[in-house]
C-alpha cells in the first residue's frame, strides 16, 4: 500500500477499509483511486466496492485470498495493443474469466500550473495513446505504474513543469487543474477489460446469451501443427475473434497461444472444434466462458 504517492494513500486506505466490510461486493483493480480500472469497476457494477491494488498481481491475489469477489483487469487497447500480460497472470492465478467490459478512454492533461511542461507522467499505455500530442509540444513522457497514481505523484512533487495524463476524475481527487481534455490521439480509444472470479460460470446457464470462451494452448512441436489445430474452428463454423502468441520460457522453442472464440462448451460445434484442437496440442487450458459485451461505438 505504501508504494502509492502520499496524496493517494488516504483514499486507498478508506476504500480498502470499506471493501473489507463486504468482500462479496468488492472488485479489485490495479492502480490508484481515479484510474481507468476504478472507472471500469464502477461502470461494470455500479453497486460494487472498488478495491485499489498497486499491481495486477495484487489485484488477482485479492480475489484468491477472499478480500474481493472479483477483479477487473485491462488486457488490450484499441490504439496501443496488449495492456496486461493476462496470458501469464491468469493461468498462474487459478481464476476464471466471468465477464468482459469495454471502456471508452479519454485522457486529460492535468497539473498544478498552466505550464509550460517539460515532463508528463502516466502509465505507458496512456503515454503511448497520447504520443503525438506530447511530441508536438516537446513534453517528455515519463512512465509510472498507473494513470491516477501519476496524478497523485505530480501533486506530491509540487513541480509546476510536471504534468500527468489521467482520467479527469483524478484531477478532482488530487487537487490538480485540468489543462487540456481528450489528449488521446484517437477519438475511439477503447480498452477491453476482463472480470475474474474464483469460480467459473457454468456455460449451461448462459444459453440465452451470446457467449465468449477464452483459452490458452500449446501445439505439438511438429510441422503445420498450428494450421491443423485451427482447422476445426473453420470446418465447424466457430468464429475465433482473437489469436495471440507468446513465448513460454527462455528457450524460444515453445510458443503458447491465447484465443477468444464466440460460443461455449456444450455447443456441438464448439465441442468438436475444441476436441480437434486438443488432439494437436501438448496443453490446452480453459480460462472461462462468459457473456459477450459489445464494444461501445
Amino acid at each position: 500500500m505504501h508504494s502509492y504517492p502520499a496524496p493517494a494513500l488516504a483514499l486507498v486506505e478508506e476504500m480498502v477499509a470499506k471493501a473489507a466490510t463486504d468482500p462479496a461486493r468488492a472488485v479489485s483493480f490495479q492502480g490508484a483511486p481515479g484510474c481507468n480500472g476504478h472507472r471500469a469497476a464502477l461502470e461494470y457494477d455500479p453497486e460494487c466496492l472498488p478495491l485499489p491494488c498497486f499491481s495486477f498481481e495484487d489485484a488477482l491475489e485479492a480475489v484468491k485470498d477472499g478480500r474481493a469477489a472479483r477483479a477487473i483487469i485491462p488486457i488490450e487497447n484499441s490504439q496501443h495493443g496488449r495492456v496486461a500480460d493476462i496470458h501469464f497472470l491468469l493461468p498462474e492465478s487459478g481464476l476464471s474469466i466471468v465477464g468482459e467490459h469495454f471502456l471508452a478512454i479519454h485522457h486529460a492533461l492535468m497539473a498544478l500550473s498552466d505550464g509550460p511542461f517539460t515532463a508528463a507522467y502516466s502509465h505507458p499505455q496512456a503515454l503511448g495513446q497520447s504520443r503525438f500530442y506530447l511530441r508536438e509540444r516537446g513534453i517528455v513522457p515519463m512512465a509510472y505504474a498507473d494513470t491516477a497514481g501519476a496524478a497523485a505523484l505530480v501533486a506530491e512533487m509540487g513541480d509546476p513543469q510536471a504534468c500527468a495524463i489521467a482520467p479527469r476524475i483524478a484531477a478532482a481527487l488530487y487537487g490538480l487543474k485540468i489543462v487540456a481534455e481528450n489528449v488521446e490521439d484517437a477519438a475511439d480509444n477503447t480498452t477491453r477489460f476482463v472480470v475474474l472470479s474464483r469460480q467459473p460460470l457454468d456455460p449451461a446457464g448462459l444459453t440465452d446469451r451470446t457467449t465468449m470462451t477464452t483459452f490458452v494452448f500449446e501445439v505439438k512441436n511438429v510441422p503445420a501443427a498450428l494450421y491443423k489445430a485451427m482447422g476445426g474452428f473453420a470446418t465447424n463454423g466457430v468464429n475465433m475473434t482473437k489469436l495471440e502468441s507468446y513465448q513460454k520460457g527462455a528457450s524460444f522453442a515453445a510458443t503458447t497461444f491465447y484465443a477468444d472464440i464466440v460460443g461455449a462448451p456444450g455447443d456441438p460445434a464448439v465441442d468438436r472444434a475444441l476436441e480437434e484442437l486438443a488432439f494437436h496440442c501438448k496443453e490446452l487450458r480453459m480460462l472461462g466462458t462468459y457473456p459477450q459485451e459489445r464494444a461501445r461505438g
